[in-house]
């Protein structure tokens, strides 16, 4: 598997996914709430980032399509959530990722995001798929909750056959019954195999879908034991839903884990990443 590469060598500093590359960090609120907040977290993660030696990108939707009840909160929308997002990106000089819910968004979401991400819900749309491929932009797909990792290779085959070939591939945990998911670790060395880097969403793992009476609940004390395991097994990138104050964010707080938590849990993640592939070395 070679490397995909986010961000080509220009304006910017190069950034790439996979073998031999720095851990991916894709990281931020899980939507949008507002332009302050989104500022502070997106410096805060830049400058613990750079002190790890992480490659950053800031991640957080202008629009949650997917929400359990019609009254739950979705975002600012598209035009001023792109407004958001370009501000960090150009002020900040800090990468962004945000979702797409249909095809119709993307030319726009293009002109401001580095990466596109394609919600678990909707990793088997084909016309989202292509329209992303499109782009020219580097497309994450995030695993269906009902998809089983090998078939991951349709998606793939989807997004390769419309012409992108800068694809990332997300683990979020399978559906285990009602309102709860569970991690099958044998999912990374599977998508892997479709030769793309892998990353590992540990807080939407940790989700309780619908099992908070009209929202998602959420269990925020298994997000460190699973992003452990995942990193021990082999991962190219983390996704995390961070927010200074999970018990007041306005979406999925009971799965989002504390910005003041996150450099001393990072810490912990590199060092088994680092033990990992000294052994894998050492082996070879």
């Amino acid at each position: 598997m070679k490397p995909v590469c986010i961000i080509p060598n220009g304006d910017r500093a190069e950034m790439c996914a996979g073998p031999g590359q720095p851990l991916l960090l894709l990281a931020g609120p899980c939507v949008l709430e507002t332009e302050e907040l989104a500022w502070r977290i997106a410096s805060e993660m830049k400058e613990i980032c750079g002190r790890l030696g992480i490659n950053y990108v800031f991640k957080a939707s202008f629009d949650k399509a997917n929400r359990t009840s019609l009254d739950s909160f979705r975002g600012p929308g598209l035009d001023k959530g792109l407004r958001s997002l370009a501000r960090i990106r150009e002020e900040l000089g800090v990468a962004v990722v945000s979702d797409v819910h249909e095809p119709a968004q993307i030319a726009r979401a293009a002109e401001v995001l580095d990466i596109i991400q394609i919600p678990a819900f909707l990793c088997r749309q084909t016309d989202l798929l292509a329209a992303a491929a499109q782009s020219g932009r580097p497309v994450n797909v995030k695993k269906g909750q009902f998809v089983s990792p090998w078939d991951m290779r349709y998606a793939v085959e989807k997004i390769r056959g419309s012409g992108g070939d800068r694809i990332l591939l997300t683990e979020r945990g399978a559906s285990f019954g009602y309102n709860n998911l569970v991690v099958d670790m044998r999912s990374f060395p599977a998508m892997r195999e479709l030769g793309c880097p892998v990353i590992f969403d540990a807080t939407h793992s940790v989700q309780l879908p619908g099992g908070a009476g009209g929202s998602s609940g959420g269990q925020r004390e298994y997000i460190a034991p699973l992003a452990r395991a995942a990193m021990a097994v082999g991962i190219d990138g983390l996704f995390m839903e961070v927010h200074p104050h999970p018990e007041k964010a306005l979406c999925d707080g009971p799965n989002c884990w504390p910005l003041a938590e996150v450099e001393t849990l990072l810490g912990q993640l590199l060092a088994i990443r680092a033990a990992v592939n000294a052994t894998i070395s050492a082996d070879e």
